[in-house]
């Protein structure tokens, strides 16, 4: 029978869906879009692809995720075909044709004229979280050199097949002054503000840069020492999906925590101790717990996903994460009580996609940067910063500040560490069940769609049920199935967003998804 109705019961509804994700999979309202990093690197570059039990396996060629994936609207918007968010095309705002600083406004601007934005037609764009921003994210870009006055041989950590993008603006001018910007600064704003301060009391906003690959926090209205204004940033505002970015956590109480919204399962404590990127490989190829062995370090967009933007050192006395995980303490670089670095196994490129030296790492603790102008250390980037640091050798090309630690030659000095700490994930999987994710096991057309869809179904199910979920983990529709059956159904009347649809029937589960634009 088929039933269109909403569920009124969203609580009763909620938990009997909680219940269903732990046993058969999840809805995934937090799908992680991979990194689109398929190079395999060394400490130095570029390697052939390691094989299990190789050196450097478990790196994030071995493990790439989502692929990503995007529709040109032909209207200034693209849909992301993994997230179900749809973003603005570009970052010229004045629609001049040019990417630069006349196309940049300052934080508060950029929240406020989100309500006046009527891209595509549509009145319901917003400034994007930081974890919506850095869902675009891809890793196969190269920070560019600072000092250059082109980009060289560096690629945006965007892709430019479907989003304007613009460097830093070296020629533009504020106010009759130089604006002095840098190739580097193509910084995006986000909404997501620290709860703590920066650089000594600072009010910040977590951004991230394309051009450099980093999470970092920027001020909000504080005046940058290049030219005394205040902080200018590129913008991309984003619709649709609310969910993005909201964990559903359960402690699983065998030491391990499940995030349905992601699909992913993590270690509840970390690995006690800093190490270096590859010790921090061999050390997840080689765990077991908790009745799984297939552990790996997450990718950086993994890492970031379990973050919790809400918490600090400075504020809440903890680390940057869900009370439901534990984190080690720690004593940083300025005598402070604080909480470690993670690694990924994404690989930082600079300069180029074949410089291999750094890997990603996550902030749960302050990130710090060593100031001599501020008095020393001071957090300079917030806590759920994401940076890089070498992955293993000297630490003699850095400065060394006069207290027995080293931190970089950029402007707010990023302390530098060899060592960082680990903390596990793995991928769901539901035994007992041949569980099968993705469009092709049951070909969703067309996608995105306005007034009809059509789902043809598998043919190795004798019988069984589709369901199908809004983003909120409701029930929209229901539908008993009969195998190879191409089904058709109406979404006319569904609200815009991204749907998830289930198909079960004996051993077997389906899942796949589908955008109502």
């Amino acid at each position: 029978m088929k039933n269109k109705n909403y569920f009124k019961v969203i609580a009763v509804f909620c938990m009997v869906i909680t219940v269903s994700m732990a046993l058969k999979g999840q809805t995934n309202t937090y799908s992680i879009v991979g990194t689109n990093q398929s190079n395999s690197y060394d400490t130095l570059g570029i390697i052939a692809t390691p094989s299990s039990g190789q050196p450097y396996y478990g790196q994030n060629s071995n493990h790439q995720g989502n692929v990503p994936s995007y529709t040109s609207n032909g209207d200034g918007t693209v849909t992301d075909n993994v997230t179900g968010l749809m973003w603005q095309q570009t970052m010229d705002r004045n629609g001049d044709g040019t990417i630069n600083f006349y196309d940049k406004l300052t934080w508060y601007e950029a929240k406020d004229s989100a309500a006046t934005c009527n891209t595509g037609g549509y009145h319901d764009w917003r400034l994007p979280s930081i974890k919506e921003l850095y869902s675009l994210a891809l890793f196969s870009g190269a920070e560019v050199n600072p000092q250059a006055p082109n980009p060289g041989s560096a690629l945006p950590y965007i892709d430019t097949t479907y989003f304007g993008f613009g460097y830093g603006d070296i020629n533009s001018s504020s106010h009759g002054a130089l604006a002095n910007e840098r190739i580097i600064d193509a910084q995006n704003a986000s909404s997501t503000l620290y709860v703590s301060t920066t650089m000594g009391g600072n009010e910040t906003m977590f951004g991230f840069n394309f051009a450099d690959g980093r999470i970092k926090g920027y001020p909000t209205t504080a005046p940058v020492p290049e030219n005394g204004t205040t902080k200018h940033y590129y913008i991309l505002y984003v619709r649709g999906n609310t969910a993005y970015g909201t964990n559903q956590f359960a402690d699983n109480g065998d030491g391990t925590v499940t995030d349905n919204a992601t699909g992913l399962m993590w270690m509840k404590n970390d690995n006690g101790t800093g190490l270096s990127w590859p010790d921090a490989l061999s050390y997840a190829e080689n765990f077991t717990y908790a009745g799984h062995s297939d552990w790996r370090l997450p990718d950086t967009k993994e890492m970031e996903s379990i973050i919790d933007y809400t918490r600090s050192p400075a504020t809440t006395g903890s680390a940057a994460i869900n009370p439901v995980f534990n984190c080690t303490q720690i004593t940083n670089e300025g005598g402070v009580t604080d909480y470690p670095w993670y690694w990924s196994n994404t690989t930082f490129c600079s300069g180029s996609p074949s410089n291999g030296r750094s890997a990603c790492y996550l902030c749960f603790g302050r990130a710090l940067g060593y100031m001599q102008v501020m008095g020393g250390w001071q957090d300079v980037h917030g806590a759920g910063a994401q940076r890089s640091d070498p992955k293993s050798g000297s630490l003699s090309f850095f400065t060394f500040n006069g207290n027995g630690y080293y931190n970089s030659q950029a402007p707010q000095g990023d302390a530098v560490r060899l060592y960082n700490y680990v903390r596990l994930v793995r991928n769901i999987t539901t035994t007992g069940l041949n569980e099968k994710t993705g469009n092709d096991k049951m070909n969703i057309y067309p996608n995105p769609s306005r007034e009809m869809i059509t789902i043809n179904l598998p043919v190795d199910m004798p019988s069984g049920s589709l369901v199908i979920f809004n983003q909120y983990g409701a029930a929209v529709y229901k539908e008993n199935i009969s195998s190879g059956n191409e089904l058709k159904i109406a979404v006319s009347g569904f609200p815009k967003g991204l749907y998830f649809v289930r198909i079960s029937g004996g051993s077997n589960v389906y899942n796949g998804k589908f955008i109502v634009q």
